[in-house]
């Protein structure tokens, strides 16, 4: 009979303690329904005014937007577990979700960093699909730009994913960004040669080639005298779109150079030994014929 009579006074007590505790439920229920509310009225807000402000950017909108909705939502829960007297419970939640998330961060540390240098590409667009690019030594045009990856077609027709932590952590080149593309052509010619009629010469075959931007200036120096050779840079700006534009330049201006420069008498240095007959400078045996003449006492 004890028994059963502190079995029912236990069930007493719970049932005036369950009671007492529903209106504590009920206001934690509405807090939760009132923030989820709020949670999703200001993700409508924060998408159409974060879109505006990123026009070309709608993942970055959409991010922030969903990051504003989680903010709330998780705010209102927390207030719901106070309401309700949990906030041990809630500490322990915290205190566990800190070491997991300690765990979890050496684990996807290489992860994370990925991600969010995916998320700053997305946002500055240094470049984007089509453009032809040197990341990391690897050149090619951009396919895709990941959340973990940016993926690289390179001229050899092979596809490169590179983490998206490497292309911040390096410098990198954009051939694409300005549409033109700047030829530098370098070469030497020969001791013996005009330097004028070497300058006028390039300047003028450049002049020929139809891929020349004549807007921009074109640039002809005579960088340094070599070891056998006066060298010089020819500088010139073309239209890039596609890396055959720069590679059809090239090969012309070197098809012109070398045609050019035989019919002016312009020899392209090359190593070469001299021999110094007393001549100012050497003679090059390959420019003037050597002639011998025996001596009559030593037959």
């Amino acid at each position: 009979m004890d028994d059963i009579k502190n079995i029912n006074q236990l069930l007493d007590k719970w049932g005036d303690s369950f009671v007492g505790y529903l209106p504590k439920v009920a206001l934690a229920i509405l807090i939760v329904v009132v923030f989820y509310f709020i949670a999703k009225g200001f993700k409508i807000l924060g998408l159409r005014f974060y879109s505006r402000v990123f026009k070309k950017q709608s993942d970055v909108a959409k991010l922030i937007s969903v990051i504003i909705y989680f903010f709330f939502l998780l705010s209102g829960m927390f207030i719901a577990l106070e309401v309700l007297g949990l906030e041990s419970v809630l500490t322990k939640l915290l205190a566990g979700a800190g070491i997991v998330g300690i765990v979890a961060g050496f684990a996807f540390k290489d992860i994370a960093s990925n991600a969010f240098a995916g998320f700053l590409l997305n946002m500055q667009r240094p470049f984007k699909k089509g453009d032809w690019v040197d990341i990391d030594g690897t050149f090619g045009t951009i396919e895709d730009i990941g959340g973990i990856t940016t993926s690289i077609k390179t001229i050899s027709g092979q596809e490169v994913f590179v983490p998206n932590q490497l292309i911040y952590n390096n410098t990198f080149t954009n051939y694409s960004t300005f549409g033109k593309r700047r030829v530098i052509f370098k070469s030497g010619v020969s001791y013996g040669d005009d330097l004028d009629l070497v300058r006028r010469a390039s300047l003028e075959e450049v002049d020929k080639i139809n891929a020349v931007l004549k807007n921009e200036v074109i640039d002809f120096y005579f960088t340094e005298i070599g070891s056998y050779s006066y060298n010089f840079e020819l500088r010139f700006w073309i239209k890039f779109t596609h890396q055959k534009d720069y590679l059809s330049a090239m090969n012309e201006i070197v098809m012109r150079i070398k045609k050019r420069f035989e019919e002016e008498d312009i020899s392209l240095a090359y190593a070469v030994t001299t021999l110094d007959f007393g001549v100012k400078g050497g003679v090059n045996i390959f420019d003037k014929p050597i002639h011998f003449e025996a001596n009559k006492n030593n037959v």
